[in-house]
C-alpha cells in the first residue's frame, strides 16, 4: 500500500507544470510555442524573464524533493527486504515517490504526457536522498555550463556521472534508482544530443528575445 500511495502521490505532484503555469500568469502565453517548446526553466529563460526561470527551477526541484521527503516522513522506519537487500520502508517510499515525481514532470497527464526533461526535478530529489551526490552533480553541471554554455551538455554530463557519485556517497538501492533517472534524462535529451553532434544546439543566453 505504501508503495502505491508513494508512487501515485509523487506522480501527481511531479506532473504540475510550473513553468507553463508561471508563464501564463505572467501574461507570456504558452511557453511551449517558443524556443525548444519545453516547459522547463531553460525555455522559460528564453522569454527574458530571469525571475520566472529561477522560480521554475526552484518549484520543479522542490516538487520531486518534497515528494521524496514527505513519503519518507509518513512511512515507518521498519526494516524490510527490498530486491534482496535489507533496507527500511521510509527509504524505499522516498525513492519511489521521488522517481515517480520525475516521471510525472516528464510525462504529465494534464499535458497529454508531454512534459519537461526532469533535470531540476531530479536534482531536488537527489538533494533529499543524498546531499553530497546532489552537490557533486550540481558542480558538474555548473562547470560544464560555464565552460561550454550548453545547458543540455551540462545536464547530459551530470546525468552520466551522477550514478557514479551515488555509488560512492550512497547505497546500492539509491544507485539503482538514480541510474534509472539518469537513463531517463539522457533519453529525454536525445534531440539535444543530435543537435550537439551537428553543432546546431543553442547556447545559454541571457538576452531577451
Amino acid at each position: 500500500m505504501y508503495i502505491l500511495l508513494s508512487a501515485l502521490g509523487g506522480y501527481l505532484l511531479g506532473s504540475i507544470p510550473f513553468g507553463l503555469v508561471l508563464c501564463y500568469l505572467a501574461g507570456l502565453g504558452d511557453i511551449r510555442k517558443i524556443g525548444s517548446g519545453n516547459i522547463g526553466a531553460t525555455n522559460v529563460l528564453r522569454t527574458g524573464r530571469k525571475d520566472l526561470a529561477l522560480l521554475t527551477v526552484l518549484l520543479d526541484a522542490s516538487k520531486a524533493g518534497f515528494a521524496a521527503w514527505m513519503a519518507g516522513k509518513l512511512t515507518q522506519q521498519n526494516p524490510e527486504m527490498f530486491c534482496g537487500i535489507m533496507t527500511n520502508t521510509s527509504l524505499v517510499a522516498a525513492l519511489i515517490a521521488g522517481t515517480c515525481a520525475i516521471l510525472g514532470h516528464n510525462f504529465p497527464v494534464w499535458l497529454k504526457f508531454k512534459g519537461g526533461k526532469g533535470v531540476a526535478s531530479a536534482f531536488g530529489f537527489i538533494l533529499v536522498i543524498s546531499p553530497m551526490v546532489a552537490l557533486s552533480a550540481f558542480a558538474t553541471w555548473l562547470v560544464v555550463a560555464i565552460l561550454f554554455r550548453y545547458s543540455s551538455l551540462a545536464a547530459i554530463t551530470a546525468a552520466v556521472l551522477t550514478p557514479l557519485y551515488t555509488f560512492f556517497f550512497a547505497g546500492v538501492i539509491e544507485t539503482a534508482f538514480i541510474t534509472f533517472i539518469a537513463v531517463l534524462v539522457l533519453a529525454r535529451h536525445h534531440a539535444n544530443i543530435s543537435r550537439l553532434l551537428q553543432g546546431k544546439e543553442s547556447k545559454i543566453s541571457f538576452k531577451k528575445k
